[in-house]
């Protein structure tokens, strides 16, 4: 009897509460609309990535996680310069060989040349 009473008063108290906040809640209208949060630290614009920049970069969160579009956003431009690294890195190793086999194809006549591999730990002066 004592746990049924302790119940119907703990149901009381609750439903007080909930109609104390709904009725005292309700004279100031709707709460108002915030403004979605937004990627506070951008990737810099005038400049390649580095990584400080990734390191640094923190996304503002969402209601189920992050915002897909600025994560998107994000990896779509480190995406991009690791391409045009890529191919630029391609493009100079592409030079450099071209530059090495120069002057075995046109100086074959001349007993030295100037290479541009490394030396050799016994080479070094």
């Amino acid at each position: 009897m004592v746990m049924f009473l302790f119940l119907v008063v703990a149901l009381a108290v609750v439903v007080a509460a909930v109609t104390l906040s709904v009725v005292s809640g309700g004279e100031s209208g709707p709460l108002p609309e915030v403004a979605p949060e937004r990627l506070q630290d951008p990737l810099p614009p005038d400049r390649p990535v580095n990584r400080a920049d990734v390191e640094s970069i923190r996304f503002p969160l969402a209601p189920r996680g992050y915002r897909m579009a600025d994560v998107d956003d994000a990896l779509s431009r480190l995406g991009a310069e690791l391409a045009e690294r890529d191919a630029r890195i391609a493009d100079l190793e592409s030079a450099l060989a071209g530059a090495q086999a120069a002057p075995h194809t046109a100086h074959t006549s001349h007993t030295s040349h100037t290479s541009l591999d490394k030396p050799q730990p016994e080479d070094r002066p």
